[in-house]
C-alpha cells in the first residue's frame, strides 16, 4: 500500500527564521515563489530546493517540551501522516496532484534554530544523533502549486 499523507502547512521567508505560513504557494524549480534563504552556502540551490519536515515529529518534540512551531525551523513544507523515518534519498513524493519531488539529504541543524528548543540544543532534530527526526532537503522535479491539504503520496522509496 501507497503511504498517504498530507501538507498541513507552506511557509516561506524573506530569508532566515521562522518561515511564516501562506494558503498557497507555486513550486518551482529553486524552491517556493516568494521564498529566500539567508545563507546560500548552506541552503538553497537545485538539491536543497525545499525543505520538509514532518507535523509527527514537531508534535513529539513539543510533547519533549521544546517550544517549537511548523516553520519555526526554515522549513517550506509541514506534511503529516507519512512514516517519516522511512523517508530516504532518492525517496520520491508527489505532492497535491504535479509537485513531484526527490529526497536528497538529510538537513544539518545550525545554531540559527536554536529558539525552537527548549535547552538551545537544535542537534536534536540531527539525523546523525537522532534518525527519524530530521528536516530532509528536496529537489523538485515537477513543479506546480500546492495548497494545505493537498496529499503528499510516497512514490518510490530508495532502497
Amino acid at each position: 500500500m501507497t503511504p498517504i499523507g498530507r501538507i498541513v502547512q507552506i511557509n516561506i521567508s524573506p530569508g532566515g527564521v521562522p518561515k511564516l505560513p501562506v494558503p498557497a504557494a507555486e513550486v518551482i524549480t529553486a524552491g517556493l515563489e516568494g521564498d529566500r534563504q539567508r545563507h546560500l552556502k548552506f541552503h538553497g540551490g537545485p538539491d536543497r530546493a525545499l525543505c520538509l519536515w514532518s507535523l509527527e515529529v514537531i508534535e513529539s518534540l513539543q510533547r519533549e517540551g521544546h517550544p517549537i512551531a511548523p516553520g519555526s525551523v526554515g522549513e517550506n513544507l509541514t506534511l503529516a501522516g507519512l512514516d517519516w523515518a522511512s523517508l530516504v534519498p532518492g525517496s520520491q513524493l508527489l505532492l497535491g496532484d504535479q509537485v513531484q519531488v526527490e529526497i536528497t539529504d538529510y538537513a544539518a541543524p545550525c545554531r540559527t534554530i536554536m529558539k525552537g528548543f527548549s535547552d538551545r540544543r537544535f542537534s536534536r532534530i540531527s539525523q546523525k544523533h537522532h534518525p527519524g527526526s530530521s528536516r530532509l532537503y528536496a529537489r523538485v522535479l515537477r513543479g506546480g502549486m500546492v495548497r494545505p491539504g493537498d496529499r503528499a503520496v510516497v512514490q518510490v522509496a530508495a532502497g
